[in-house]
């Protein structure tokens, strides 16, 4: 299949490893990380750009209700103000686990912080889903994870989904009384597909996922059906996000690592970040309470 023409590179920044895309509305401003590059990236409505960079390796922010951002990060889970450059560790549930951190992470529809951690070596399953309260205590969710990417939450709040991309599988859990349970296969993937990796979820409840080495964002129905497939120019795509005033456009962000010379120029806006228009708007997520 062809590449989506209606597919376009805003922010050539040519990322490591760019991942975690969330929409602040309150500066009609999109945000993202370079984990592995060090950085957070600013796209503001205008096309201005700018980047922070960062102490740590940072997976993933989502804006707090009082300014600044929670963050998931190899040390733990921390407080950020860039305009002071604080990044504060607040909680480390995993100090017993020197070679785990954290990779992706989201806001549910209580405005809680959901992220998981991985083996940053990718070799064992030491990965835990953790659920973080406003006052910032935590709860364990699910365990046994590979690499945590997700998760995404339906509109009414009531599913939660959230892939273990080195399985190839994403799961879906019911929340009641906000506690997830009930986790069952939603998704899963063969060879040849690419990995699951960072999802997000539209205002009609389908849910979108970026292909890791697979070339694509796949959208699917809240009954699993596969609906229609965005062909990217990179190999990589990590995450998407809806964003813009009218949260009608879908931005991507996407990796250069692992790719040689030869990958490289064949998809040289490996890293960037990219946004088409898919004709359904996406849900403006609720900030961190704490």
């Amino acid at each position: 299949m062809a590449v989506d023409s209606t597919v376009s590179c805003i922010a050539d920044v040519q990322a490591v490893l760019g991942e975690g895309p969330v929409w602040v509305a309150r500066e009609s401003a999109l945000y993202w990380v370079d984990i592995k590059g060090f950085k957070i990236f600013r796209l503001d409505r205008d096309g201005g750009l700018r980047n922070w960079p960062t102490p740590m390796r940072v997976g993933s922010i989502a804006p707090r209700g009082d300014g600044g951002f929670i963050a998931g990060t190899e040390q733990g889970i921390a407080l950020v103000n860039l305009d002071e450059d604080r990044f504060d560790i607040v909680a480390r549930p995993e100090e017993h686990l020197p070679d785990n951190r954290f990779n992706d992470g989201k806001l549910d529809r209580r405005g809680r912080f959901w992220a998981g951690t991985m083996d940053d070596r990718e070799r064992e399953a030491t990965g835990t889903l953790y659920c973080f309260a406003p006052d910032l205590s935590w709860t364990v969710v699910d365990e046994d994870y590979k690499v945590t990417n997700g998760p995404a939450f339906s509109p009414d709040g009531r599913r939660m989904y959230h892939s273990d991309s080195a399985r190839q599988v994403t799961y879906v859990f019911d929340l009641v009384a906000g506690n997830a349970g009930n986790r069952r296969t939603f998704l899963q993937f063969r060879e040849g597909d690419g990995f699951p990796d960072g999802m997000t979820v539209d205002s009609e409840g389908c849910l979108w996922i970026a292909f890791w080495d697979g070339g694509c964002i796949r959208r699917f129905s809240s009954d699993a059906e596969w609906l229609e497939t965005i062909e990217l120019p990179v190999a990589r795509p990590t995450s998407c996000v809806f964003g813009g005033r009218d949260l009608d456009r879908l931005y991507i962000t996407s990796a250069r690592i692992g790719l040689d010379e030869a990958g490289i120029a064949m998809q040289p806006n490996a890293g960037g970040l990219f946004m088409f228009a898919p004709g359904v708007r996406g849900l403006q997520d609720a900030p961190f309470a704490g």
